[in-house]
């Protein structure tokens, strides 16, 4: 990093620019961007926050739960598969707690593993990305996205089977 940090300064001045002043309007122009997308973030955030406070998602997983196992879906992993899409950090902390209680190499582990690095928290990128440019209307993006999340979900859990 300091070595890329420093080819851009010495760039910088081979080309003879203003650094600072460059610096001083990119970071002007970041503060404008974190301006319009702090409204919808907030919100995001409080919601997923009294979701997750409430029980709502052990409350979904408890109902999902007996159709995902006649499915052959572990029960296990249907409370990250709820929170994938939602948020990040509470996903990889429900991660985390799942590879604690079932160990990194058990099959729980690995497919939850899988799970996590091949789905995208849906809901935190259209609000940022949609936010920043000032969209109000999603129209098809959240259920192709979603259904992309469940389908990386399912692939995960029978790739996973597959392979071990």
């Amino acid at each position: 990093m300091p070595v890329i940090m420093v080819g851009i300064v010495l760039f910088g001045i081979w080309r003879k620019t203003a650094l600072f002043d460059s610096f001083a309007a990119g970071a002007k122009e970041g503060l404008v961007s974190l301006w319009s997308i702090a409204p919808s973030l907030i919100g995001l955030v409080v919601g997923v926050t009294m979701l997750e406070a409430s029980g709502f998602f052990s409350l979904v997983s408890e109902w999902l739960s007996p159709i995902c196992q006649w499915c052959g879906f572990p029960a296990e992993l249907v409370p990250l598969g709820l929170m994938r899409p939602v948020t990040g950090s509470g996903s990889f902390a429900m991660l985390n707690t799942i590879l604690e209680q079932y160990g990194a190499d058990s099959f729980i582990g690995k497919a939850a593993s899988v799970m996590a690095g091949s789905t995208e928290t849906t809901f935190y990128a259209v609000t940022v990305y949609y936010g920043a440019v000032g969209l109000k209307k999603t129209r098809y993006t959240i259920p192709a996205a979603v259904l992309a999340d469940m389908t990386g979900m399912l692939l995960a859990v029978g790739t996973v089977r597959w392979l071990s």
